[in-house]
């Protein structure tokens, strides 16, 4: 589901980033391949540095489909940024991607807090961050950070995901799946 970046998957990449469906959402922009490749080349040796986190969203056959990236990493927070291409919407792999994420950010990296900035004309994302049960509008509650990402305008609204409420949800999931397998037994 999720593999670290590498320059191979750069073509196929690429080629799902420049849709117009996608293009507009993502954080970062490349108007041609070299410059795809030179900002994913970017990319890897800023989480050599431990700046962000960033990984290739696969198939199940293991062909690249998106990215799911944590930025600006620091104080043991940072901001979500993913996008999946258009082919791949709907089929679950943007949910199954970010609980694989989540899982490797709370828990191997030791993350406390991911951020969602979401553009508030971005309807299929916000919509998308409200189902989270985890996830929490965060406007107001961390009106530090909502005000410094609408420094200059207000067009994003701020979600937050916090590695307790996300572990508290897994656990839930794990019960319900563990409560599940008895009654079938």
């Amino acid at each position: 589901m999720l593999k670290r970046r590498e320059l191979t998957d750069c073509h196929a990449l690429y080629d799902l980033l420049i849709d117009p469906a996608v293009f507009p959402y993502v954080r970062q922009k490349a108007y041609s391949y070299d410059e795809f490749l030179f900002l994913t080349k970017q990319t890897i040796e800023a989480e050599e540095r431990g700046e962000l986190v960033s990984r290739t969203i696969v198939d199940e056959w293991g062909n690249p489909i998106g990215t799911i990236n944590l930025f600006d990493v620091q104080d043991g927070a940072g901001f979500l940024g993913t996008w999946i291409g258009k082919p791949y919407f709907g089929k679950g792999y943007n949910q199954a991607a970010k609980n694989a994420f989540f899982s490797e950010l709370f828990f191997e990296l030791d993350i406390q807090t991911i951020f969602m900035r979401i553009r508030k004309e971005n309807i299929r994302s916000i919509r998308a961050a409200s189902k989270l049960p985890y996830s929490t509008l965060a406007n107001e509650i961390r009106s530090d950070v909502y005000n410094q990402i609408n420094a200059n305008e207000i067009i994003y609204d701020l979600f937050q995901i916090e590695k307790d409420q996300y572990h508290l949800y897994t656990m839930r999931q794990q019960t319900a799946i563990e409560e599940s397998h008895l009654k079938e037994a």
